[in-house]
């Protein structure tokens, strides 16, 4: 609860300085012009590379994988159950967009192609997401030592996606920003109502083979 209602505390005034101005802020356009002087052709083609995992048929794959991790029962019902809990985040993600209409960076200075609403951005929430289910699968499957390094390996590629967004100046800093806090705050929601209902399976299940 506390978790869902700081970052959306977060979220909601970042999303308001941004509906109350023409313009970017002064942080998001220093940060653009740093990147457009600094973008040898070596860089955008790795940046467009990583950007390109983080959205589409890699990002679904990846979510239908963390799925089939963290349940291990019917493996195409888990692959399911993962790109669901993805899409559930495309929704929210898709009408703050819609609401919150902020202009993309000028498209002479974008390194790829891209679409749609600047704000939050889309390639930054769904890798997070992504990241989040990847996160919960590990911690749920996998044991050992290398277990501390594949809970790391999530955040740092969503990080890297978002980060990405900005060098191929596609997204303004604070389009990242609100896509990471929205990640977050589906996190914290979808925590909220799965686990009263994953710990009742769980009594359930474990009462079931007390008494066979």
């Amino acid at each position: 609860m506390t978790v869902l209602a700081v970052c959306g505390a977060l979220l909601g005034t970042l999303v308001a300085a941004v509906a109350t101005r023409a313009s970017a802020f002064a942080l998001d356009t220093a940060v653009h012009e740093w990147v457009l002087d600094h973008r040898p052709a070596w860089a955008q083609q790795l940046a467009t590379i990583v950007t390109d995992t983080g959205s589409g048929a890699p990002a679904y794959a990846l979510a239908a994988l963390a799925g089939t991790l963290a349940q291990r029962t019917a493996y195409w019902r888990d692959a399911l159950a993962g790109v669901i809990a993805l899409a559930t985040a495309q929704l929210p993600r898709t009408a703050l967009a819609s609401a919150v209409a902020r202009p993309r960076p000028p498209s002479a200075d974008w390194a790829a192609n891209a679409g749609g609403w600047s704000m939050p951005s889309g390639h930054t929430t769904t890798s997070m997401v992504v990241a989040l289910l990847l996160t919960l699968a590990v911690h749920r499957s996998v044991h050992g030592r290398v277990r501390p390094i594949l809970l790391a390996v999530p955040a740092i590629w969503a990080t890297a996606v978002g980060l990405t967004r900005i060098y191929l100046g596609m997204h303004w800093p604070t389009d990242v920003a609100a896509g990471w806090l929205l990640a977050a705050c589906w996190a914290a929601a979808a925590t909220l109502l799965v686990l009263p209902w994953r710990r009742r399976a769980d009594h359930a299940l474990s009462m079931e083979r007390q008494y066979t």
